[in-house]
């Protein structure tokens, strides 16, 4: 009976997930952000000494999108408009490739308020949704920094007049950046202020969060004029794309059932506190996140993953006198950052499937990056571990 008891257990999760991911996906539909990016494209190619500023830009909202909205599957659509725009403006497929890949995964690693890692985890580690948000931004912006300095600074070394391809960009559908367009881009960026004041001032949780998501693509679908059979449609198809992130859930919570009734996780956390014992709080909290790393290699899934570990990581932490707040960073740390050149990933291999790039070619690139993260999130683990509180 364990499955359908996660799915009880899970209910509230998996509808949560359902929403959002329907929602955004009807906002997605009014071609609002790809619109806007397609915008600062042509601008760019109008002006090509603006380079230096408008791909950072870029790289930042897709960081936005990541950090806020969880933003991760839907890479693979801006990719393919990304890539061509590299090229038109001289440069090679790879920086097409990471300007969302991996601007949107330094967002998801150093996630604000990404419903489906941090959501979840602090939901189960029975803290305050979305508390923290104050340590989280000063993470989001040290990650998103090491982001577009790494991308920057290879575009200036690979730029090349010779490879320019301004035919390309024109192959990808050209959407207008209408002032109705624009107004839903407002709203999508007014709703997560809701959010974060709901949160803060009023102690909002999963219900008023999902009515707020569930709001904002309503009105997205009105402004724009859809019929009601377009809206359903991308809500469908939005609930659809994240239905295995809810069965994952479902079956973990079934999982973790048959854990708890047969005192597995007892055993594992006595095991595990055992084993740390006389340990440092500055080396716990790193091997935590050492422990989540190799976890998402084989459950690359970030709610899955947090339905997975946080019963155990979070009252490990009460154990080893690391907060629950930093045992979720330590999760996010390791779910977000391994995503970006995880083999078992079904978004990295699909970029770089888009992208004609190989997985071997992508490492290369990518580790020297990889490597700066892991070393400022394992800093950015011992600030609040070491220096001061955080609850």
């Amino acid at each position: 009976m364990a499955p359908i008891k996660g799915f009880i257990g899970g209910s509230q999760i998996i509808g949560f997930i359902l929403i959002v991911g329907g929602a955004f996906s009807v906002f997605n539909k009014t071609g609002a952000v790809t619109a806007s990016l397609q915008s600062l494209v042509r601008f760019c190619e109008k002006y090509p000494s603006a380079k230096g500023v408008i791909i950072p830009l870029i790289i930042i909202f897709f960081s936005v999108m990541g950090a806020t909205f969880g933003m991760s599957e839907e890479v693979l659509v801006f990719v393919l408009l990304t890539i061509p725009m590299a090229k038109s403006l001289g440069y090679d497929t790879i920086t097409g490739i990471a300007i969302p890949f991996v601007g949107a995964g330094a967002g998801f690693a150093g996630a604000i308020t990404n419903p489906f890692t941090v959501g979840i985890a602090q939901e189960i580690a029975e803290v305050p949704m979305f508390s923290g948000y104050e340590y989280r931004m000063i993470v989001w912006v040290v990650l998103t920094f090491l982001a577009v300095f790494y991308i920057m600074r290879y575009t200036r070394k690979i730029y090349d007049p010779a490879i320019v391809e301004t035919g390309k960009e024109s192959q990808v559908e050209k959407i207008e950046f209408t002032p109705v367009r624009k107004v839903t881009l407002f709203l999508l960026f007014g709703g997560l202020a809701i959010i974060l004041f709901g949160v803060t001032q009023f102690g909002w949780y999963i219900n008023e969060i999902a009515a707020v998501f569930f709001g904002m693509g309503l009105l997205s679908a009105i402004i724009n004029r859809m019929n009601v059979q377009e809206a359903v449609d991308a809500f469908k198809t939005g609930a659809g794309d994240v239905l295995t992130a809810g069965l994952v859930v479902a079956l973990s919570k079934g999982l973790l059932i048959l854990a708890e009734d047969g005192k597995i996780i007892e055993t594992i956390l006595h095991g595990l506190a055992s084993l740390a014992e006389g340990w440092p709080k500055a080396i716990s909290v790193e091997m935590m996140f050492v422990v989540q790393s190799l976890l998402n290699f084989f459950l690359p899934s970030g709610s899955g993953q947090a339905v997975l570990t946080m019963p155990i990581m979070a009252p490990l932490s009460d154990l080893l006198g690391v907060s629950r707040q930093t045992a979720v960073l330590a999760f996010q740390f390791g779910d977000g950052l391994s995503n970006m050149i995880i083999p078992t990933s079904a978004v990295t291999m699909g970029v770089l499937s888009i992208g004609n790039v190989s997985y071997e070619k992508w490492l290369k690139w990518m580790l020297p990056l990889f490597i700066l993260m892991v070393i400022a999130a394992g800093i950015l683990l011992i600030l609040p571990t070491v220096i001061f509180g955080w609850n």
